[in-house]
């Protein structure tokens, strides 16, 4: 409950299921927020679901190449630290993919992660796609995260339909896809990472259960 309420105070309430924007960000300030994961190149699909319906609210993609960025084709997620440049968010350390899932995650939706592991090039060429793609209209992030995926590589197959559980399905059928599932409230899922949006400070819960600043 204190998690929730404090992201009531510091964020809109309204999901980011599709609004659209035109920010662009300056180079300075993607160069800045450039931020490199330890971690296999990879892209992520991620699915915003309704519950208790199942419908499908919000497609968006991670991809972890030579930097990590969010595609979040009319998703209206942001932060002061965050540069946006287009739909794509640079500077995705993991504080703030933690937070990208737990905005998403609520009562009424939940958040289907599924990543497949690609060469680095791939990977590449998928930041890439999404940088080339533009802003996104409202209600088109299934259609243009699905346009940005069949340019790359082995993703050729990708719907570019209005329905993000199709857009899912289909992913879903790539070899080597691994998923999770973010449920709000889960203590498995919960990453308990607050906002402080005015200061652009990160605050969240260590191991010993005291707030830190986080970075």
């Amino acid at each position: 409950m204190q998690r929730r309420a404090f992201l009531a105070l510091a964020l809109p309430a309204v999901l980011a299921a599709c609004g659209a924007d035109n920010r662009w960000a300056s180079d300075e300030s993607i160069r800045r927020a450039r931020y490199v994961a330890n971690e296999p190149p990879s892209i992520t699909l991620f699915t915003v679901i309704g519950i208790p319906r199942g419908e499908g609210g919000h497609s968006a993609l991670m991809i972890n190449g030579s930097q990590r960025v969010i595609y979040d084709p009319a998703g209206s997620w942001e932060h002061p630290a965050i540069p946006e440049r287009h739909d794509v968010l640079y500077g995705i350390t993991p504080n703030f993919r933690n937070f990208y899932i737990d905005y998403h995650a609520r009562s009424t939706y939940w958040v289907a992660e599924d990543t497949v592991q690609v060469p680095l090039a791939v990977a590449d060429a998928a930041i890439r796609s999404v940088e080339r793609q533009g802003a996104s209209n409202k209600s088109f992030c299934a259609v243009n995260t699905g346009k940005a995926l069949s340019r790359v590589p082995g993703f050729e197959g990708a719907p570019t339909g209005f329905s993000p559980l199709k857009l899912r399905d289909w992913f879903l059928t790539l070899p080597g896809v691994t998923s999770r599932r973010h449920m709000d409230g889960d203590p498995a899922n919960n990453h308990d990472v607050l906002l402080r949006q005015k200061s652009g400070a990160i605050t969240g819960y260590g191991r010993d259960g005291q707030l830190h600043v986080m970075r």
